[in-house]
């Protein structure tokens, strides 16, 4: 008699899906987990006085918190309320320096 064919179908498929498991772990789960715990990190950590950039790409100084509200001044007086997801980096001072610079040496 001959052996089913269908039998033994289910190992055949754990050997074929296991490895790419594994690889779309490392290349895609992973980094993902660890951008989102800098990502939290970096909010769980700003303070008044930091120069941030938010997701709709408008740069501002901290000026005050209420929860998770972030009151951010983007020009002189005036200041807007955004949420605390909305910001997506901090500006370093290294960053702040040339910027200006340039301004200053455009008014010369």
């Amino acid at each position: 008699m001959a052996a089913d064919p269908g039998a033994g179908g289910g190992w055949g498929i754990l050997i074929l899906f296991g490895p790419l498991f594994v690889i779309w772990y490392f290349l895609v789960i992973l980094p993902q987990q660890r951008n989102r715990r800098k990502t939290e990190q970096m909010l769980s950590n700003l303070k008044t006085g930091d120069r941030v950039i938010t997701s709709g790409g408008i740069y501002g100084l901290i000026t005050g918190f209420r929860g998770d509200i972030v009151q951010v001044q983007i020009a002189n007086q005036v200041k807007v309320d955004i949420a605390r997801s909305a910001i997506t980096g901090v500006q370093s001072e290294a960053q702040e320096q040339p910027a200006q610079e340039k301004g200053s040496k455009g008014n010369k």
